[in-house]
């Protein structure tokens, strides 16, 4: 009887780990956890938008389809936070650099400075692929609001918020390839990114 437990509980566990863990849904600024899409699908998604790329070419929501995407908010003058999340993203384009259904987002809030030719600079100086990892820049209020209202990357605090406010934080949003919301993560944090590169893992079994 006691060997017929251990080998339910050996099937059991064989099981879960043959499974993986699922990664929840987020659908509101307080990243309340979801577990499963309603029946009817409408369900929060990254909005359409228009930007453009360092390579000056334009970057939309239809680039994201058939996508996992990690998106963050930067500017390339900041001497203070944006560095080190910087290199957070290397470390990521590193991991990823051969699976093409990995995309690296990088947002500029000063876009009235950070045209496409200085995130083209910024890019070749800290060893940005473009085919793995885009800088994006293009009007600030519609930058301002994908990172504030879809994103979600100022969690609460950025609801209440407007455009004339300054957008900076730390934090890192995964997306899934139908962009919706799966997870944040404190791109200072190397424990942080650790969970966010299993977790990219195990949104590719999906």
């Amino acid at each position: 009887m006691n060997r017929f437990i251990i080998l339910l509980f050996a099937l059991a566990l064989f099981s879960c780990q043959k499974s993986g863990r699922v990664l929840p849904y987020y659908d509101s600024a307080d990243f309340t956890p979801k577990w499963e899409l309603p029946a009817n699908n409408e369900f929060h998604q990254i909005r359409a938008f228009s930007l453009i790329n360092q390579e000056n070419q334009e970057f939309t929501e239809a680039d994201m389809e058939g996508k996992i995407s990690v998106v963050d908010f930067f500017f390339t003058s900041c001497p203070g936070i944006c560095p080190k999340l910087t290199s957070s993203m290397t470390d990521l384009q590193r991991e990823f650099l051969d699976i093409d259904d990995i995309l690296l987002l990088s947002h500029s809030v000063t876009p009235d400075y950070d045209n496409a030719a200085i995130l083209k600079e910024y890019a070749s100086n800290h060893g940005v692929n473009f085919k793995r990892w885009k800088l994006l820049t293009g009007d600030r209020s519609e930058i301002y609001d994908l990172g504030r209202k879809y994103y979600f990357v100022e969690e609460d605090e950025g609801l209440t918020k407007d455009e004339d406010v300054f957008l900076h934080t730390e934090n890192f949003v995964l997306v899934d390839k139908q962009r919706h919301i799966r997870g944040i993560y404190n791109g200072l944090d190397p424990n942080s990114i650790q969970s966010l590169i299993a977790d990219i893992k195990e949104l590719e079994k999906e």
